[in-house]
């Protein structure tokens, strides 16, 4: 990897917006549909599996790039020399935390796709069940506290590398839009925290116990 270090940052950075970025905020507004109530949610999932070639778009447009990142984030995180204790300023606390977020992130995704969308693709679960799954989860106090832990580290993670981005890519150049973006990011970290607790709340409803009746439309 130390051999293309600048082509792999690029890509690494470019793919934690497009698509790994895209796909957090998707699946941040999917389940914030379970604030509507189960039927709302499971209308949201059976909408995206019935996109077409919904299977090719979840391995090249999501997993792929997403093992990628994760995988060199994993290599960044495990050689990059954090001097926080010598150099203790703003940005460098938070470039500490973007790696451990990243690596937060990591074991908790790769949790969290074992729990849900493997046990779909195995035939263990059905997809209008996945709010059941949830329900299971969160009811649990030791796996709510994983979750909100997740959930938490996977905001910081994305805005924070937002942060980053936007520097990397010479979009925020001068100290002042760097200041501007780092307000921005750190207020869309609130409410994306904010939206994935409430969605975890959500879940916790009694009605995710049973499926629900849907629509027909």
């Amino acid at each position: 990897m130390g051999k293309n270090s600048y082509f792999n940052r690029k890509l690494h950075s470019l793919l934690g917006v497009i698509p790994v970025g895209f796909f957090l905020i998707e699946h941040l507004l999917t389940n914030f549909e379970a604030t509507k109530g189960p039927a709302a949610f499971v209308d949201q999932i059976n909408w995206l599996n019935s996109l077409p070639l919904v299977l090719l778009l979840e391995i090249f447009g999501i997993w792929i790039p997403l093992l990628y990142h994760a995988v060199y984030g994993l290599y960044v995180a495990f050689t990059a020399r954090n001097n926080v204790s010598q150099y203790g300023y703003f940005r460098n606390q938070m470039f500490l935390w973007q790696r451990i977020t990243g690596v937060l992130t990591f074991l908790f995704v790769a949790w969290h796709f074992f729990e849900t969308r493997f046990q779909v693709a195995i035939g263990n679960v059905e997809h209008e069940r996945l709010g059941q799954t949830m329900h299971d989860i969160v009811t649990n106090p030791v796996l709510l506290t994983v979750y909100v832990i997740g959930v938490l580290a996977a905001s910081f993670h994305f805005t924070n590398g937002m942060w980053s981005f936007l520097v990397s890519w010479g979009i925020t150049v001068g100290p002042r839009a760097q200041r501007i973006s780092s307000i921005i990011w750190m207020v869309l970290f609130v409410a994306m925290a904010a939206m994935f607790i409430a969605s975890l709340v959500a879940f916790m409803d009694p009605q995710f116990q049973e499926l629900p009746v849907l629509s027909e439309n």
